[in-house]
C-alpha cells in the first residue's frame, strides 16, 4: 500500500466513530468518506452464530436485489434441445451443450458470472468440479441454477439475483451494490439481503444468530451495523 493509500484509508476510518450505526446513516457516511477513482462495489458482512461444520447450521440462499448490482452478468447456461433456444432467447451471454463443457474442461474456460444448467446436463459437468466449484461457479439446485426453467434463471440472475452462504468462519459475504448508486437504494438493497438471511436461519441453530453487521466498499472503511436492522429484518419476514 502506498503511503498515499494509506493516510486516506486512515482518513476515512477517523471519520468513522465507534459504535453501530443505522443503515440510514451508514450508507451517506460510506459515500462521504470515499477517496477511491474507481465506483466501488458496496459490500454487507454478517457474523453469525452457527457453526457451519455442520450440514444442518450452514446458511446459503439467494435473492434478487431490488435495485440489482450495478453491472449486468454474465450468464452462460448448458442445456440441450428446445432450451438451447429458450436461454438464448432470455439473454444468456453463452449457450452451449457439451461443446461448452467441454470449452470449459480444456481451456479452464470461466469467463461468466454464473453458470445455469439443466438436470440432464449435470452428469456432464460433474468432470468440472475442480474448475468451477473453487471459483463458487458449480450449479446447484438449492440456488435455482439447476434448473429447466432456463428462462427465467437467467431473467432473476440478469435482474440482480445474488447467492450468499457462509463460509468457514460463519461469515456471511454479499455485494449490494456500487457506491454511486442513490442512498436509498443501497439501504433498500442491504435491506433486501439482510432480511433474506434471517429468514435462512436454520432451526439447527441456537442462541443469537446474528452477531454482528458490517457494511464497508472495497477500498473504504467497515461501519458496523446497529441491532435494529437485524430486528426489523425479522419483523418483514413475520
Amino acid at each position: 500500500m502506498s503511503k498515499k493509500a494509506g493516510k486516506n484509508i486512515e482518513k476515512a476510518r477517523a471519520a468513522v466513530e465507534v459504535r453501530p450505526y443505522s443503515l440510514t446513516e451508514a450508507v451517506p457516511l460510506l459515500q462521504k468518506v470515499k477517496y477511491a477513482k474507481f465506483d466501488e462495489t458496496v459490500e454487507i458482512t454478517l457474523r453469525l452464530g452457527v457453526d457451519p461444520k455442520h450440514a444442518d447450521q450452514m446458511v446459503r440462499g439467494t435473492v434478487v436485489l431490488p435495485h440489482g448490482l450495478g453491472k449486468t452478468k454474465r450468464v452462460a447456461v448448458i442445456a440441450s434441445g428446445e432450451k438451447v433456444r429458450e436461454a438464448e432467447a432470455a439473454g444468456a451471454d453463452f449457450v452451449g451443450g457439451d461443446d461448452l463443457v467441454e470449452r470449459i474442461q480444456k481451456e479452464s474456460w470461466t469467463d461468466f458470472d454464473a453458470l445455469i444448467a439443466t438436470p440432464d446436463m449435470m452428469k456432464a459437468l460433474g468432470r468440472l468440479g475442480k474448475i468451477l466449484g473453487p471459483r463458487g461457479l458449480m450449479p446447484n439446485p438449492k440456488t435455482g441454477t439447476v434448473t429447466t426453467d432456463v428462462a427465467a434463471a437467467v431473467r432473476e440472475i440478469k435482474a440482480g439475483k445474488i447467492e450468499f452462504r457462509t463460509d468457514k468462519t460463519a461469515l456471511i459475504h454479499a455485494p449490494v451494490g456500487k457506491l454511486s448508486f442513490p442512498p436509498e437504494k443501497l439501504i433498500e438493497n442491504a435491506t433486501t439481503l439482510i432480511t433474506s438471511v434471517v429468514k435462512a436461519k436454520p432451526s439447527a441453530a441456537k442462541g443469537k444468530y446474528v452477531k454482528g453487521i458490517t457494511l464497508s466498499s472495497t477500498m473504504g472503511p467497515g461501519i458496523q451495523l446497529d441491532q435494529a436492522v437485524v430486528d426489523a429484518a425479522g419483523k418483514a419476514q413475520q
